[in-house]
């Protein structure tokens, strides 16, 4: 670990249970479909051993403490969800699967490790995010760790995986030095704003549909209507992530409340906010234009925002991309899969009900 001291990383635990994915996302979809779900939440549980035994697997059990913190907490499963779900347009049985859907949560547990030293968040997945408990270095480098333990998993599977996780891996960074440098100066922020989103959140969700389909030698179109549901669906659901932190207490989501108001983050819900021309939002607008939101000022800033069209205006855009989303799913065979169509569909319906 390099400068890191073994103080920095003396203590920690793996005491937290994961959020098991036979407890997870797929039950809140409600298909109906028994066979498909057991076979689904088979592929999940053999996916998160994957996930488990190579985010733990560091020698120095040290550095497999830091590396295993976020995949111990848990969450939704979303991206090994959708590589499976990607897999079913075409052989699911096809050897690589698994590890296909075990690589897209290493790369986004990596990008949490980053994220939250960047947006000095104190919490993740209602547990002390990696940065708050070993320091911003060793969650910068437990973070690249977990980033070379998933190309080296794509190297195992061949070309076309390794060419979809360095392509999203580096979606994943450019939408990060995008947000951290801010529009240009002649850049509309909202459209700032929809170039972030599709490499910080929608990159991944399109990679992890479109590994699954094609490792699974799905035909051409299935897995070029599937990226795209992929990128849709994935920018709604940092449009629902960034309403949520504004609208949803902590005890619900895992994060602080606020926190991207507190880092002076410029999400759709705030660009919203800022460009009203509501006499009654003159307060809120201050607040916003006059950078990061101080923490004494936060509780205000939160009730007005609930108070304005912002959250309705930001669900609007949010509701146009999920139908884009189901628009390319209306491309995909009805059959043989049918149950993943249906799974994918409900999805959108989630995401929208999540900040409903």
């Amino acid at each position: 670990m390099g400068a890191v001291g073994a103080g920095q990383l003396r203590g920690a635990d793996a005491s937290v249970s994961p959020d098991l994915p036979a407890a997870g996302l797929l039950s809140r979809l409600a298909l109906d479909e028994p066979e498909f779900e057991t076979r689904m939440r088979e592929a999940l549980t053999r996916a998160e051993k994957w996930l488990q035994a190579t985010a733990h697997d560091a020698l120095d059990p040290r550095v497999a403490a830091l590396t295993g913190h976020l995949a111990d907490a848990g969450g939704k499963r979303l991206r090994p969800l959708l590589v499976l779900l990607g897999a079913e347009f075409g052989d699911p049985w096809t050897p690589g699967v698994t590890q296909a859907a075990a690589i897209s949560e290493l790369v986004h547990i990596a990008s949490l490790y980053h994220d939250d030293v960047m947006d000095g968040a104190a919490t993740r997945h209602g547990v002390p995010s990696a940065h708050a408990r070993w320091g911003e270095r060793a969650a910068v480098l437990g973070g690249d760790w977990l980033l070379a333990r998933a190309a080296q998993l794509a190297a195992d599977l061949g070309p076309a995986a390794v060419h979809l996780n360095a392509r999203a891996a580096g979606r994943l960074v450019a939408g990060q030095l995008r947000e951290l440098a801010g529009p240009g100066p002649d850049e509309d922020p909202v459209t700032h704003y929809f170039h972030v989103a599709a490499g910080k959140t929608a990159a991944l969700l399109a990679m992890s549909l479109g590994i699954g389909a094609t490792q699974a030698c799905a035909p051409a179109a299935a897995v070029a209507a599937l990226t795209d549901c992929g990128e849709q669906l994935g920018i709604a659901f940092q449009i629902a992530d960034d309403l949520l932190d504004l609208t949803s207490p902590a005890e619900l989501t895992g994060k602080e409340r606020g926190k991207d108001l507190l880092a002076g983050v410029q999400s759709l819900p705030v660009l919203l906010a800022r460009e009203s021309t509501d006499p009654a939002d003159a307060e809120l607008r201050d607040l916003l234009h006059a950078g990061p939101v101080p923490a004494a000022a936060l509780p205000r800033a939160l009730d007005l925002f609930e108070r304005s069209q912002a959250p309705a205006e930001t669900e609007a855009v949010m509701h146009r991309r999920l139908d884009r989303a189901r628009t390319a799913l209306a491309s995909l065979p009805a059959l043989p899969a049918l149950p993943a169509r249906r799974a994918l569909l409900a999805l959108c319906d989630y995401v929208a009900l999540r900040t409903s």
